[in-house]
C-alpha cells in the first residue's frame, strides 16, 4: 500500500542518516560499537567481526558488546539483558569515548541493557543509534536516530531471531558497508582494501586488480607483488 511504501522510504532515510553519522564519527577517529542481548547481540558481533577482512580495517574500529559476555555469544544467558546498570558498566569498561556512535539493537527496543548502554553513550558524548523493529519502542527518545523495519508478526510467536533477527542484519549490514563506502574502503563495487590472507582471497585481489587497471590476471599479480599486495598501491 501507499502508507507502506511510505514507511519503506522514511527507513532508507533514517539508515541514510545513521551512515552518515557513523562515517563521520570515524572520520574523527571515532568507533562503532553494536551493543545488543541474545540474537541482537550476536548480529552485531558478527557484523563487527566481518568488517576487518572485507574492509582492511583495524579490529577496534567496529566491535560489539553482548549482554552476558562473551560467552553468551556461544550460550544463551536468559537474564543477562534484564539489567540496566549492566548495560551502563558495559559501555564505560569496553572504553567507549566521547565521538564514537553506539548502535543499540533490539527487536522491542525495551531491552534494559540495551536502554542502559545507550543512556551512557549519551551521558559521555557517544551518538546513540537505535535498530529495533518497533516503531514506538523506548529507543526513540533516547537515540539520535532510531531505524525500525516493520517486519509484522513472527512465525513462531516471540521468535525474533526469525523475521525481526534477519530484518536487523539486513540494517546493520547496511550501516557498516555504507560507512565503509563513505571512507574509501570500496572502489565501484570492489572492496579494495581486501586482505589476501589465503587463497581464495589471494585470488580475489587479483581479479580486483585486473578489473581495475584491464590487465592479465598474470599482470595484476605481478603489480601486486611489486606493491605488498595492497590493492591501491597496485592500482596505482
Amino acid at each position: 500500500s501507499f502508507s507502506d511504501l511510505l514507511d519503506r522510504l522514511q527507513m532508507v532515510e533514517e539508515i541514510a542518516k545513521a551512515v552518515d553519522l557513523i562515517a563521520a564519527a570515524m572520520e574523527r577517529g571515532g568507533h562503532l560499537i553494536y551493543v545488543g542481548a541474545g540474537t541482537s547481540g550476536r548480529l552485531g558481533i558478527i557484523d563487527a567481526a566481518e568488517c576487518p577482512p572485507t574492509f582492511g580495517v583495524d579490529h577496534q574500529l567496529v566491535s560489539g558488546i553482548i549482554a552476558g559476555g562473551d560467552g553468551a555469544m556461544f550460550r544463551a544467558v536468559e537474564n543477562a539483558e534484564d539489567n540496566e546498570e549492566w548495560g551502563k558498566r558495559a559501555i564505560d569498561e569496553d572504553g567507549v569515548q566521547p565521538g564514537d556512535v553506539v548502535v543499540g539493537i533490539s527487536a522491542a527496543g525495551r531491552a534494559p541493557f540495551v536502554l542502559g548502554a545507550l543512556k551512557r553513550a549519551r551521558e559521555i558524548g557517544a551518538t546513540p543509534i537505535g535498530v529495533t523493529c518497533n516503531p514506538d519502542s523506548l529507543f526513540v527518545p533516547l537515540c539520535d536516530v532510531t531505524i525500525a523495519p516493520y517486519v509484522g508478526p513472527e512465525v513462531i510467536s516471540g521468535s525474533t531471531r526469525l523475521k525481526a533477527g534477519t530484518a536487523q542484519k539486513l540494517v546493520l549490514n547496511m550501516l557498516s558497508t555504507g560507512a565503509m563506502v563513505q571512507m574509501g574502503h570500496v572502489y565501484e563495487n570492489m572492496m579494495v582494501n581486501l586482505q589476501p590472507t589465503n587463497i581464495k582471497l589471494r585470488q580475489r585481489v587479483i581479479s580486483i586488480v585486473a578489473e581495475i587497471t584491464g590487465e592479465s590476471m598474470e599482470k595484476a599479480e605481478a603489480r601486486l607483488e611489486a606493491n605488498n599486495w595492497v590493492i591501491k598501491e597496485a592500482v596505482k
